[in-house]
């Protein structure tokens, strides 16, 4: 499929859903409802299953393309738009694995098929995951809380980890996939909070949940920076970080608006000219990582990957302070709630707590610098937990 076209059918898609999302916004924030009808629309246009590759049943998009649309749907809905990159960055791992001949196509396969809607978990989890597994015949017994998993009301498949105390390989994190409908596993619903409140990040709570054998996807070693952190933060982190610079321009739009004609406050242009430098830093930070992606090109690398979380910041950085000047040169009616300001800055704030938080980042990009390991044996740098 031509690239352009799935780049013009994507943007279509979204600009005739848009004012849809835009009408609804105001109310899922105000009353912590999680985008349901949003996420309906977005999959009977089959916008869930548009990075699938075509010869596995889905729309071909690439990376690059789906970072676009992202950025396009936060323009209507915040919300929306990160809980959609969500689903779609475990999409891009798939894809990448498939593209090097590593598992993934079943998966890509089985979305394609019944456009199904994936939640993730790695950000809380990070190195060293939570939970307990123990071993039964034929797999493993899953007890654990996962919070922040965006969009599982409507989640058809939890992709997530476990830690283990293997008796060979000692302390161990595995990954695998665990439907929504499987026994045991149910939503806690407990997501009030100061910004994205529409994104449903509740908790999900696995108790006695059987994962077999055979859905084991990874095992790796916790607490320690494991070489596929390369690969998910390289593909996560542009598709994440594209939400918050569409944030960042609704909010640049509605200040310029705002300010129309009204030139009695000799400060406001300061204000204005402020907002601006912010938002080309947060644009330009963010397009560099979408670069960096090479629509799933890159090698992953600690490199690399240093490269993209340095951006992560900047980009994070960059978009509150477009949001806060952008209220700021409002000025007191931006505050009142239900305004479209005031909803964006608290989105806004929302971008820190992706990995890697800044000083954590800071930390690894600091310890590379020095030529070490990003990340000491001994510092897990392991997000807290709600």
């Amino acid at each position: 499929m031509d690239a352009t076209i799935q780049q013009i059918n994507l943007i279509k898609v979204i600009e005739q859903l848009g004012d849809g999302f835009a009408a609804r916004v105001t109310s899922n924030d105000q009353d912590d409802l999680f985008v349901a009808e949003n996420f309906a629309e977005l999959k009977q246009n089959k916008m869930f299953s548009a990075m699938v590759p075509v010869e596995l049943g889905g729309g071909g998009a690439s990376h690059s393309q789906m970072c676009e649309a992202v950025r396009k749907i936060a323009t209507y809905c915040g919300s929306t738009a990160l809980t959609f990159s969500m689903h779609q960055h475990i999409i891009s791992a798939a894809v990448w694995n498939y593209q090097r001949g590593n598992p993934g196509k079943l998966l890509l396969e089985k979305v394609a098929a019944n456009e199904l809607i994936l939640i993730s978990t790695g950000a809380t989890d990070w190195l060293g995951s939570n939970g307990d597994m123990q071993k039964t015949e034929d797999g493993y017994i899953v007890n654990a809380k996962k919070y922040f998993a965006s969009g599982c009301p409507a989640g058809d498949m939890l992709i997530t980890s476990a830690p283990f105390d293997d008796p060979e390989l000692g302390s161990i994190v595995m990954h695998f996939p665990v439907p929504m409908s499987a026994e045991g596993v149910s939503i806690e619903e407990n997501w009030k909070a100061m910004g994205m409140r529409a994104t449903g990040s509740h908790c999900v709570v696995l108790e006695n949940v059987f994962v077999p054998e055979t859905a084991i996807a990874l095992k790796r070693p916790a607490e320690k920076f494991h070489p596929v952190w390369n690969t998910v933060l390289g593909v996560a982190l542009p598709l994440i970080m594209s939400t918050y610079a569409g944030v960042a321009e609704k909010a640049a739009e509605n200040a310029r608006q705002t300010a129309k004609g009204k030139t009695g406050d000799a400060a406001r242009p300061y204000l204005l000219g402020e907002m601006e430098n912010a938002l080309t830093t947060a644009k330009l930070a963010q397009q560099s990582m979408v670069a960096l992606a090479d629509d799933l090109n890159f090698d992953p690398c600690e490199e690399l990957t240093n490269e993209m979380v340095k951006r992560k910041t900047i980009t994070a950085k960059a978009v509150i302070e477009t949001t806060t000047k952008a209220l700021e040169a409002s000025g007191g009616p931006g505050y009142i709630r239900g305004q479209v300001i005031e909803r964006l800055v608290r989105d806004s704030f929302a971008c820190q707590f992706h990995p890697m938080q800044e000083k954590r980042q800071i930390l690894f990009t600091g310890r590379m610098a020095m030529g070490l390991p990003p990340i000491d044996a001994g510092e897990t740098l392991q997000p807290e937990k709600a």
